[in-house]
């Protein structure tokens, strides 16, 4: 896409929310500042990969469809003349934009303003196949598609996702396969009587009125003691580690906006031993915990709901060194988890669910005992496998479970995916960059940037552990068309 398409594209987005800024208001900045400029480009850039690949022979296969999978897809199709690529992906809005969660979630956008179609972004000549994997053979190189089609391929590319396991909390239940489906027995539950969750789309929509039931609920309340709003933060990997963080912030916002802060007592519960896994973006979130009021409770892991008591239990553990015998019965000392339960009420709880991948790739060959696909962490190759590759949610590398880390990850894939298709080495590196766009607040956001060294690694010559309205507007209006527009097209 070029940059005066992907301009337009941002304005677009500007005009459906005047309230926040006008269109000749927003052109201004746009033209203005050297950030908007580096991302226009960065969106607009094209292709990368060698022209001496072009000519490679085989038939690519992609489980997913999704931002990375399609994105995949078309960046592979841009490279390759003449490509032979499938992906497999039975949701028809599998492509739309769940990074806007949040913002749905917190009345700033509507559900339509992230829901896009599938079959819009399928790339001129690649095949879809709408259905799904239904099992995973890498030593025969098939896979099933619906438990009756046979689908073989010389390279695999799993983009599968995460799951959102809910079932994994006592007194929940599901498990959602995508961000817009799959959500009847989970919503027996989640977005009622003051339980929420903003990680799938009526999630999101019903988080919002949750929040608003919240105002409303302090308004009405004439006790001494603050109504109780809670957030859980999950053990294990899952995708936008931000978004618990995000939705306290944007509770706070509006509950601040309503005048009824004062009533209202926000707790985060993390099973973490820091609010934030980065040094030195931890320091200043705690700092701005300690401004709002927030309270944090560590080492505190949600177990169980009991939505009619309207309780929250969490496993509160620490580690103990506890004595054993080993096998000629003298005494050995190890570290062990122990804990204990500890329970919480709550007026409104944002819960956070497990998450894993599909059992049809966790549970396979190619899968972990994690669940995530076992691959090298900088080619994104497989472990065991030389012709299967992982990207996006469902790799298993140390960390970056969001949309910006798909966006490094894609572009390596596919260099890697062309190398080997041309007899040689895979070289491209993925060196672990994520990105948390931190929305702190109703026009603030603290661009968490950074890699494997655990330390900030800013696009911008600008302190990146600094709450920003430059950044606020960075993330409401032009990330999304940078994705939609740029990374489907396998361009940015």
């Amino acid at each position: 896409m070029r940059k005066n398409e992907i301009l337009e594209e941002i304005l677009n987005e500007v005009d459906k929310h005047p309230e926040i800024m006008s269109r000749r208001e927003a052109l201004k900045y746009l033209t203005m500042s050297p950030l908007a400029a580096s991302v226009i480009a960065s969106a607009t850039v094209g292709t990368t990969a060698a022209s001496a690949s072009a000519d490679v022979k085989g038939k690519i296969v992609i489980i997913g469809g999704g931002l990375a999978g399609m994105s995949t897809a078309a960046r592979l199709n841009n490279t390759i003349s003449d490509a032979d690529i499938t992906v497999i992906e039975p949701d028809p809005i599998s492509v739309s934009y769940q990074p806007g969660q949040t913002l749905v979630a917190s009345g700033v956008w509507e559900i339509d303003d992230i829901i896009y179609k599938r079959d819009d972004f399928v790339p001129s000549g690649v095949k879809l196949i709408k259905g799904s994997v239904t099992s995973i053979d890498p030593e025969n190189n098939k896979v099933v598609v619906d438990g009756s089609q046979d689908v073989t391929y010389d390279q695999l590319i799993v983009a599968a996702g995460a799951n959102l396991n809910y079932a994994a909390i006592k007194g929940l239940e599901g498990e959602i396969t995508s961000s817009g489906k799959d959500n009847a027995a989970t919503k027996k539950v989640v977005t009622q009587n003051g339980v929420h969750s903003l990680y799938f789309q009526d999630g999101a929509v019903a988080t919002w009125a949750g929040i608003q039931e919240l105002i409303n609920k302090a308004k009405a309340h004439k006790g001494p003691e603050k109504l109780q709003a809670l957030f859980s933060n999950p053990r294990g990997p899952f995708k936008c580690g931000g978004a618990p963080l995000k939705i306290m912030y944007l509770t706070h916002a509006r509950l601040v906006e309503a005048g009824v802060r004062d009533k209202v007592e926000l707790t985060f519960n993390t099973n973490n031993g820091a609010l934030f896994g980065i040094p030195d973006y931890n320091a200043p979130i705690v700092k701005q915990f300690e401004e709002r009021g927030f309270k944090a409770n560590y080492k505190h892991n949600l177990a169980e709901i009991d939505p009619v008591a309207k309780t929250a239990t969490f496993n509160k553990w620490w580690m103990e060194k506890k004595e054993f015998e080993d096998e000629m019965g003298d005494p050995i000392f190890k570290e062990v988890e122990v804990s204990e339960p500890v329970t919480f009420k709550y007026d409104f709880i944002h819960v956070a669910p497990p998450q894993k991948t599909p059992d049809v790739v966790g549970k396979s060959k190619i899968g972990s005992a994690g669940s995530w696909v076992t691959v090298n962490k900088e080619t994104l190759q497989s472990s065991f496998f030389p012709n299967v590759w992982a990207v996006g949610d469902c790799a298993g590398v140390p960390m970056g479970k969001t949309g910006g880390s798909a966006r490094k990850q894609y572009k390596v894939v596919v260099d890697n995916v062309v190398s080997v298709m041309g007899g040689k080495e895979p070289t491209a590196k993925y060196d672990g960059y994520t990105v948390c766009p931190l929305i702190t607040g109703l026009g603030t956001v603290m661009m968490a940037e950074f890699n494997w060294t655990k330390k900030p690694t800013p696009s911008f010559p600008l302190d990146p552990t600094k709450e920003r309205w430059i950044m606020w507007l960075l993330k409401v209006y032009m990330l999304k068309p940078m994705t939609i527009h740029g990374m489907l097209s396998g361009r940015a």
